[in-house]
């Protein structure tokens, strides 16, 4: 049974199988998205329920635009129905949403609907959603570097770049509230890999990993995969 006393402070999830899962189904890519983004909608609750101080989900990577034009606007369009569907629902629950990546360069539409929800959600205290939108890791780690060169350089920082001076130059650095490294990463559709994400801050973090294709994720098999985390002995690189 689940103890809600040891409930992990950070989850992390790479939503993988939208695409499969409509492939299934004699569906267009983009219905898997958008049974994805149900799916997704009942994890943060599920999440925010229970009491999970930190989600961060996978939403679109900095490799994802190399998919065609069609699919890419479609993943934005959803983003602005699931703003448009949502905001209400989210403020009711106390969820704060934060955005991990340079999402300044996506369409117009969607920035707007987005910025939208940051400052309505900003003053929230409960579950903070962290939604990876043009994130990669790699890059994520190249822009801190520059950064602290820059603050080197101007004098803003000085002395030694230690790996706590270098977490706070991430995007769950400073300009996030400083989020906790992960807890436990969940990858759905039987993928066992980062594919670039979190790779500094998932050190020492769980895995787990499930053949179940995102749309058919449920808030049950999401309690399950906590239980079994629970189960697990952490220790961090030392001994107990």
């Amino acid at each position: 049974m689940l103890d809600k006393e040891r409930i992990p402070a950070h989850v992390g999830v790479i939503m993988d199988g939208n695409g499969r899962w409509a492939t299934q189904r004699n569906l267009p890519r983009m219905a898997g998205h958008n049974a994805g983004m149900q799916s997704m909608i009942k994890i943060v609750t599920r999440a925010s329920d229970l009491g999970i101080k930190y989600l961060t989900v996978y939403a679109f990577s900095t490799e994802n635009w190399k998919r065609s034009e069609e699919e890419v606007s479609g993943i934005f369009k959803l983003l602005i129905k699931y703003v448009d569907s949502e905001l209400e629902e989210l403020n009711r629950n106390n969820v704060h949403v934060r955005i991990l990546g340079d999402y300044e360069v996506i369409p117009k539409l969607a920035l707007e609907s987005l910025k939208k929800t940051l400052a309505s959600t900003k003053d929230n205290t409960g579950l903070q959603f962290n939604i990876a939108l043009n994130y990669g890791s790699r890059a994520e780690i190249v822009r801190a570097v520059n950064r602290i060169k820059d603050d080197a350089v101007s004098g803003k920082l000085t002395g030694d770049v230690t790996g706590e001076t270098f977490s706070r130059y991430l995007y769950t650095g400073d300009e996030n509230g400083n989020i906790p490294d992960p807890d436990l990463i969940i990858r759905t559709s039987g993928e066992e890999r980062l594919s670039n994400f979190m790779l500094w801050q998932s050190a020492y973090s769980e895995f787990a990993f499930t053949k179940t294709l995102w749309p058919d994720f449920t808030p049950e098999i999401f309690e399950d995969i906590l239980e079994e985390y629970q189960n697990r002995e952490r220790r961090f690189g030392g001994r107990k």
